[in-house]
């Protein structure tokens, strides 16, 4: 993924008008969330990097377009069903999403937009499955926006210094862990509203 980064931090020199820079990250974090296999965390750090101050910017730039994508892949899921999903992942990979979203509901899309979890296919099951596209929307907006603008915020405060550290396992175990954080926190305020509803009613 370095290499990566590299390679496309390279390519983006060419721009010298950073709207192009904001039309290429605006198409690729689009079709990201639909098909295309490669994320833009890189190609986001790589443009931060050129050009810090507008590394908030592009990352709501970003945020934006991704959860654009996902509406059309919601819509897509909800048209085609699952023999469209089964085109970009493989059966067993759909039924544990599925099954996530059994167990979690929303809260399935939050950690799908905020983690290194296959965003794309959640937001076509969650079309499958028939979820409802104002709270897919909501914690899309939320998912995806911490992620990003996480990533503009590194960016503008450290610069390529922080390249490794969000490009290697460091962030992908923080986003995880600020995922299971935010959840554990949400079961435990359903835990507690839900005893002291039994005992007022009680």
């Amino acid at each position: 993924m370095i290499e990566l980064l590299h390679n496309l931090s390279d390519w983006v020199v060419g721009f010298a008008d950073s709207d192009w820079a904001a039309l290429a990250l605006a198409v690729l974090s689009f079709c990201e969330s639909i098909f295309f296999p490669i994320p833009p965390d890189p190609l986001l750090i790589g443009i931060g990097i050129l050009q810090p101050e507008n590394a908030l910017w592009l990352a709501g730039v970003v945020t934006l377009s991704s959860v654009a994508g996902a509406l059309v892949g919601h819509w897509l899921g909800k048209l085609f069903g699952r023999p469209l999903l089964y085109r970009i992942a493989p059966r067993d990979k759909v039924a544990s999403v599925e099954d996530m979203f059994r167990k979690h509901g929303v809260w399935a899309i939050l950690i799908a937009a905020f983690t290194p979890l296959p965003y794309k296919v959640f937001a076509i099951s969650a079309g499958i499955l028939d979820m409802d596209r104002r709270s897919f929307l909501v914690a899309s907006l939320i998912g995806r926006g911490a992620r990003f603008l996480l990533i503009g915020v590194l960016v503008f405060a450290y610069g390529e210094s922080i390249t490794e550290f969000i490009e290697g396992r460091s962030f992908m175990l923080l986003t995880v862990a600020a995922a299971a954080a935010v959840i554990a926190a949400a079961a435990l305020a359903a835990l507690y509203t839900r005893r002291r509803s039994r005992n007022v009613t009680g």
